[in-house]
């Protein structure tokens, strides 16, 4: 199974540190965030990688070169501006190959066992399986339901349910139709839940969304004092 982490966004609201290092490349816990992403998928067997990349390019193409020091192989699916999540992942389907592919958000943190992922596809007839986590103080609301059947469902008015983690297996069926350009995943997420095509798992681990200065240096604490130990795959 191919994995692309999405890596292409400029990272506005952690300027000034965006401003001159691609936001998968700030340090936590020692290291690049894309860097626990692609040493943790290389554990768990995920050797055919794909980057989009696009605000600082080369820093990343650089940094991260071939793959060949992690044991894996990366291919960059160029971007001349951010084309957005949806966007970016259609734009990269000719290296993304016919079946499901598993997608990473490069700015997020979390301990998923990536290993459970490995040749999964979506369970008929859902073209997509989300990763979603509990809730983070500033998202307490959430984005999607829950079924006990395991399809994702949209909350209901006052309802509370979970966050997408940033992780998920698409089809590149969940992309058709799609007119090439700059494109938010969520109105695709919400046209196949409508369709009930939309498939997800609770993960109740830590997750972080870096997604302000604060928070990483808050999650860097933690994991150089050993609070959030570092994962290994299981």
């Amino acid at each position: 199974m191919k994995v692309i982490i999405l890596a292409a966004g400029v990272g506005e609201r952690m300027r000034p540190l965006t401003d001159h290092t691609p936001k998968p490349l700030l340090p936590v816990g020692g290291r690049p965030l894309i860097v626990h992403h692609i040493e943790r998928l290389a554990r768990a067997g995920f050797v055919d990688l794909v980057i989009n990349v696009s605000h600082l390019a080369a820093k990343i193409t650089d940094y991260c070169g071939d793959g060949s020091r992690w044991g894996v192989s990366i291919s960059y699916s160029p971007e001349a501006e951010p084309l957005e999540t949806a966007g970016g992942i259609h734009n990269a389907l000719p290296l993304l190959g016919d079946g499901a592919f598993l997608v990473v958000n490069g700015d997020v943190w979390l301990d998923y066992p990536f290993e459970r992922l490995a040749g999964f596809s979506p369970p008929h007839p859902t073209i997509a399986h989300l990763v979603m986590v509990d809730n983070p103080t500033q998202h307490p609301r959430g984005d999607f339901g829950l079924d006990k059947q395991g399809l994702v469902r949209e909350l209901a008015p006052g309802a509370t349910g979970f966050t997408y983690a940033g992780v998920g297996v698409y089809t590149p069926a969940f992309f058709a139709g799609m007119t090439p350009g700059k494109l938010a995943l969520r109105p695709l997420l919400d046209a196949t839940i409508r369709r009930g095509l939309l498939s997800a798992e609770h993960y109740p681990g830590h997750w972080e969304d870096v997604g302000t200065p604060e928070r990483l240096r808050s999650l860097d604490a933690a994991l150089q004092s050993g609070r959030v130990p570092q994962p290994v795959s299981r």
